[in-house]
């Protein structure tokens, strides 16, 4: 299998990357809080939280006062990031590490 690679400059007006760096941002804070949330349950229960347990913490957290800026990000970043975290081999015994 051939793969190839394309490399793209993007140029965001001033609006484009405040929201670019938004979606980053709840992103970012959303991977630390489900990885925090799968080590706590891993720690309890000797299994880590599948993508549904996760991605169903995300309504409430979005009503939550403290945390309402989460229902600015789009659902579909935050769910991404679910995804991406949950097959990322954290509780995996024969993990490779990469």
């Amino acid at each position: 299998m051939l793969h190839k690679a394309v490399l793209v400059r993007l140029y965001p007006s001033k609006e484009q990357q405040i929201l670019l760096a938004q979606t980053f941002s709840c992103a970012r804070w959303w991977w630390n809080y489900a990885l925090n949330k799968s080590i706590e349950t891993y720690k309890e229960t000797g299994k880590g939280l599948s993508r549904a347990a996760l991605n169903a913490f995300l309504p409430t957290l979005k009503k939550a006062e403290d945390t309402a800026w989460l229902a600015d990000c789009y659902s579909q970043v935050l769910q991404a990031t679910t995804l991406n975290i949950t097959t990322a081999s954290f509780f995996e015994l024969n993990s490779k590490g990469y």
